[in-house]
């Protein structure tokens, strides 16, 4: 007799998630591969030696593929070798994303270009490849990586805050087009958490007593936090929602 736990399984099932041989993406191919899916690790270094034998342990096959998503080129070449390795894909995860910090008086076109090639125009591509695969086959489950940032306008980040900004758009769009076909498009607005990205903010003794200040739960979140939130926006458990940013944060846009 099932019960509602097995809701949240993912037991056959293939993640692809980028980003995922450290910080946040390591957090979650890890859940991911722990309820019972085979991953695929995406990084720009290709050395994801951690999250596979974390994979492994947990029982799951996984594999590491190599791409710098600022090209385009790589997408179909990333998800097609997840298919002759895995053979298929039922979970997305739009994780891998780079920041740069200046002055918006300042701010390089290059660091613009560069922050939206990976941050959203990697996202897009890979929705779009992807999600052709699912309607495909009648299911499948994107969840992309938002942030505090699709809500707020940040300080010193603007092309961070326009493309987490779009990805929250573009994951409503998606979902509204393909919630019939049995593809749920939604997102995950992490808060103020303990990566590379927020290496600088936690650096700085002011900036990052101001946040922890301003956070409910009185903690920067960690990878681990997003386990639940990607299991489930991953699982049958989410099945009816479609174009949802979930947030974890501490607590913080309630301030």
């Amino acid at each position: 007799m099932s019960s509602a736990l097995d809701l949240f399984r993912l037991d056959g099932r293939v993640a692809l998630v980028t980003g995922g041989d450290k910080g946040l993406g390591q957090g979650i191919a890890i859940a991911l591969a722990q309820a019972g899916a085979d991953v695929a690790v995406v990084s720009r270094s290709g050395n994801a030696t951690a999250t596979l034998e974390s994979i492994a342990a947990a029982g799951r096959r996984g594999v590491a593929l190599t791409a710098d998503l600022s090209s385009i080129a790589s997408i179909d070449r990333i998800v097609g070798e997840t298919l002759v390795q895995l053979g298929r894909i039922d979970i997305l995860v739009n994780n891998a994303g780079i920041i740069r910090r200046a002055p918006a008086v300042d701010y390089e076109w290059n660091d613009w270009r560069a922050v939206i090639d990976v941050n959203l125009d990697a996202v897009w591509a890979l929705c779009q490849a992807v999600g052709r695969l699912m309607i495909a086959q009648g299911r499948g489950k994107i969840i992309n990586i938002a942030s505090l940032l699709a809500f707020q306008g940040g300080i010193r980040v603007p092309a961070y805050a326009a493309a987490k900004h779009a990805v929250a758009g573009v994951t409503k769009a998606l979902a509204n087009e393909w919630a019939h076909l049995g593809v749920n498009v939604n997102a995950i607005a992490p808060g103020y958490m303990v990566t590379d990205n927020t290496q600088a903010l936690r650096d700085d003794p002011e900036r990052s007593r101001q946040i922890l200040e301003r956070i409910p739960a009185g903690r920067w979140g960690v990878p681990g936090d997003l386990a639940g939130a990607a299991i489930f926006l991953a699982s049958s458990a989410s099945d009816y929602v479609h174009g949802h940013v979930l947030v974890v944060d501490g607590g913080w846009l309630a301030r």
